[in-house]
């Protein structure tokens, strides 16, 4: 027997259509590319989106064609989360810090047929345009006045603006199947090509539902303005879902552009009274690196999320003791948006310090919707008794089942759960705690290291700014821990006094065999360390002949 409720499908024009309606004044703040700042609302917002869909019609876009954006956190990006998705075409989110021949593979294996630009990204959209097979015309974001910066291409450069202004908006959003792709984002590539997530109308408003829990965002009060900020940019697994959840929540949303400076940063987290924000722990390292350095606090700011990899927990520590700042971890990737809850388990507020940040180092914990386990090598289950470590698997409605054009190998196991590639550990209580990726992971006379957990204590030394470990071959152990490290300016500290500090934190076999320093830390276009670029930098190091470690 079946229920008698409405079918009504799950689309995310209702999210926009929402906040037109519920709170249309509320304000969205962005700072351009060129730097300057724009205020309007979340009524004009809407009405700019359906301008845009229109354009995209009259352009040609149907349901299922992609539409590629190459582009930083600015309004004009936020409003084609709805322009492009709201007719079912399909919104492809491009990462500029990319090489140009992954960008060149990404945009013709996803066959875009639009590719827009901002004026920062137009140099490289006029290094590669030639290259792309299927893109039709270029779309620069900006006004009329500002389309100096529009390189000479041999396709049709159109100007966003001019095009919403040839429109009406008098549009009624189509009433399309809840599971018709609405997204595609691809992973960032650290091992041969990046592969294509094509998320669901359905899955994205199902999560921002769950995500708007009240202990999903902890902190909230009735009737309080929250104002959210992603640094994450929208190219990361959508700025993690708030170009969706403020407008569902009635939030003041703020968007700082492509700069990512601590002081810009900080001038929008001031200025615009920013309450909630995302970001990956590497821009917390340098902001919190420069708040120390400028004697600067916040005033309004009172929740991070964390995301993309483990923070060490001197971060966590300092936000909340020195800044009045909870940083809480989450754990997702690109292909399962997020998987667990960042909020302590209920009854933990009055736990000691020291106790909740314990809590706080977990990697969430589990959520309603998403089914954890972990898996041997062998592929047979392990206990959840906060010692096991294996294979992290998982399965939900916003989780993915495979990948764009079935390449990039299998997502799911033979029971048809989602390799991970994370190794963890899963606890009676749910939590769930991330110990590598299983490509990092440090297997020593047939033990595993967390290159993790090594990272966190390295980063709580007050001369460290950041640090990474990766497995470097030994005769005897296979492998042990190199730890790679960049000073904090002014720090002296050499490897000898770095191991010192360790020693009595870990235990006598998990202690690195060498530490090397260096002036830049690479990371990946999504801001976490690039672990492939250092493997490649020392995948000639052989200290252990010498025993000696370098300064």
């Amino acid at each position: 027997m079946l229920g008698l409720m409405m079918d009504e499908p799950l689309l995310l024009s209702g999210l926009i259509e929402h906040a037109a309606l519920a709170h249309a004044e509320t304000e969205i703040v962005a700072r351009t590319v060129e730097g300057d700042i724009h205020r309007y609302t979340y009524a004009d917002a809407q009405a700019r989106a359906k301008r845009l869909a229109q354009a995209l019609r009259r352009l040609g876009m149907r349901e299922g064609d992609r539409v590629g954006s190459l582009a930083w956190n600015t309004h004009r990006h936020f409003e084609m989360f709805y322009g492009v998705t709201g007719i079912g075409s399909v919104l492809h989110t491009i990462n500029p810090r990319l090489y140009n021949d992954q960008l060149v593979y990404i945009i013709n294996h996803a066959e875009d047929r639009l590719l827009f630009f901002d004026a920062a990204t137009a140099p490289t959209v006029e290094a590669i345009a030639d290259r792309l097979t299927t893109v039709e015309a270029f779309v620069m974001m900006a006004p009329p006045d500002r389309m100096g910066a529009a390189p000479g291409l041999k396709k049709p450069v159109l100007c966003s603006d001019a095009l919403l202004a040839a429109e009406s908006g008098d549009l009624a959003w189509p009433r399309l199947d809840e599971r018709n792709a609405s997204s595609l984002c691809y992973t960032s590539g650290t091992t041969g090509n990046p592969k294509g997530v094509l998320y669901s109308h359905r899955a994205n408003v199902l999560h921002t539902m769950i995500a708007c829990a009240f202990d999903f965002l902890g902190g909230s009060r009735n009737g309080a303005q929250e104002v959210m900020m992603p640094m994450a940019p929208m190219f990361h697994g959508n700025a993690w879902n708030m170009p969706y959840l403020a407008p569902y929540t009635g939030s003041k949303l703020v968007f700082p552009g492509r700069a990512y400076e601590p002081d810009k940063l900080y001038e929008l987290f001031e200025g615009e009274g920013v309450t909630i924000t995302a970001g990956v722990p590497t821009m917390w390292l340098i902001l919190l690196d420069w708040l120390e350095r400028n004697g600067r606090k916040f005033s309004t700011l009172r929740y991070a999320l964390s995301s993309g990899s483990a923070p060490p927990r001197s971060i966590i520590e300092r936000l909340e003791r020195d800044y009045g700042v909870e940083l809480c971890q989450a754990w997702g990737m690109t292909e399962a948006l997020t998987a667990t809850k960042p909020t302590m388990r209920p009854g933990s507020a009055g736990l000691p310090f020291e106790q909740r940040m314990d809590r706080r180092m977990k990697s969430g914990r589990r959520m309603y919707g998403v089914e954890l386990k972990i898996v041997g090598d062998d592929g047979n289950p392990l206990p959840a008794d906060g010692k096991a470590v294996g294979h992290l698997r998982i399965k939900g409605p916003w989780i993915a089942s495979g990948y764009f054009k079935g390449e990039g190998g299998d997502a799911l196991d033979e029971a048809g759960w989602l390799k991970t590639g994370d190794v963890a550990v899963l606890d009676a209580q749910g939590h769930v705690t991330l110990t590598d990726r299983s490509k990092d992971v440090i297997k020593s006379g047939g033990e595993w290291i967390s290159s993790i957990e090594i990272e966190n204590l390295a980063v709580a030394h007050p001369d460290v700014l950041a640090a990474a470990v990766i497995a470097i071959p030994h005769p005897k152990w296979q492998e042990r821990p190199l730890l790679i490290v960049k000073r904090r300016e002014g720090g002296t500290v050499d490897a000898a006094g770095l191991l010192a500090f360790l020693k009595p934190r870990l235990a006598s076999w998990w202690l690195p065999d060498a530490v090397e320093f260096v002036d830049e830390m690479p990371v990946t276009g999504t801001g976490k360390i690039h672990k492939l670029t250092l493997r490649e930098q020392f995948k000639d190091y052989r200290p252990h002949d010498e025993k000696a470690v370098s300064a």
